[in-house]
């Protein structure tokens, strides 16, 4: 996928592995030069170098799946994806495929966070608000051992392209959290591979952290409760359903009834009854435990995913 990346484009198609057999490029609309550079690259690399424009920009996400579609259509055994800004080493390449072309994976992800150096490269605003992501992330998914949930170097099976729907894809900068709980709820197995962060070589990122973290919390809020009904409801039964709707409800309850009384007490001066405390306390806690136990239930059922 690429959007304006006229200052790179050109050194991702140059560093591509000899085993690649396709290179797809699917253009959001760019408003640089970078199609006129990747015309030129074509007319080089002839059918091994294949260029898809979208119409109108729909996001990275919509960009994604558009290759997707077309490998799925050449019947291509294992699809990769490295971002046209060059943030992605080719030399890992190899093994980000590598789990996919010996069937012990069905999806592999990178993971820059595996690296003590991460903290030293990556900017620390997005490294925090990555590792906030990859925890929502971890239990909107049901993959509780991945980690990274923002890279998009990822690699993923014919099979899994053609089992899942990819029209339902998160078309933005969401659509690596939304891919992983599709894939969840398919049972396929996913897997997390070292790679190096790569910053400063003259990317310009369009993420705005204050923008995109409350839009990925409420859409994982949305695929989580989607893929407890799809997975624990309709395509299997668990009752790790009921304790998650048991203790988010015992919990609230707890918490708000305890904030009410709280302000009371604060702001009013009111007396809190002990009852009302004890309540509040057990409210809190039974939601807490049934959470807890939800969370390990569902670590247990998809523990052969990884």
């Amino acid at each position: 996928p690429v959007y304006n990346e006229e200052l790179l484009i050109g050194r991702v198609i140059e560093t591509m592995p000899e085993f690649v057999d396709l290179i797809i490029i699917v253009d959001d609309k760019s408003r640089d030069n970078t199609v006129k550079i990747v015309k030129q690259y074509q007319q080089k690399l002839k059918s091994r170098l294949v260029l898809i424009e979208q119409k109108v920009n729909q996001g990275v996400g919509s960009a994604v799946v558009k290759g997707y579609d077309y490998a799925a259509a050449k019947n291509i055994d294992v699809t990769a994806v490295m971002n046209g800004d060059a943030q992605m080493d080719p030399a890992e390449l190899v093994d980000i495929v590598g789990p996919v072309v010996n069937n012990k994976a069905d999806y592999v992800k990178g993971n820059r966070l595996f690296t003590g150096e991460a903290w030293n490269i990556i900017p620390h605003y997005r490294y925090l608000g990555n590792a906030m992501l990859s925890l929502l992330t971890k239990i909107a998914s049901g993959y509780w051992h991945i980690a990274d949930s923002q890279t998009g170097y990822t690699a993923i099976s014919l099979k899994a392209l053609k089992a899942m729907d990819l029209s339902n894809i998160y078309r933005s900068y969401g659509y690596p959290n939304d891919m992983l709980v599709h894939l969840n709820v398919y049972n396929f197995r996913v897997s997390d591979v070292p790679v190096t962060p790569i910053y400063n070589i003259g990317e310009k990122s369009g993420i705005k952290l204050w923008k995109v973290v409350p839009t990925l919390s409420l859409l994982l809020a949305r695929r989580f409760m989607w893929r407890l009904g799809a997975k624990y409801v309709i395509r299997d039964f668990h009752p790790l359903v009921f304790f998650y709707l048991m203790g988010a409800l015992l919990f609230w309850s707890g918490f708000i009834l305890g904030a009410y009384y709280s302000f009371n007490r604060i702001f009013r001066g009111l007396a809190i009854p002990t009852a009302t405390v004890v309540l509040v306390a057990l409210l809190v806690i039974t939601g807490l435990q049934s959470l807890f136990f939800a969370m390990w239930f569902d670590m247990e059922y998809n523990k052969e995913l990884r």
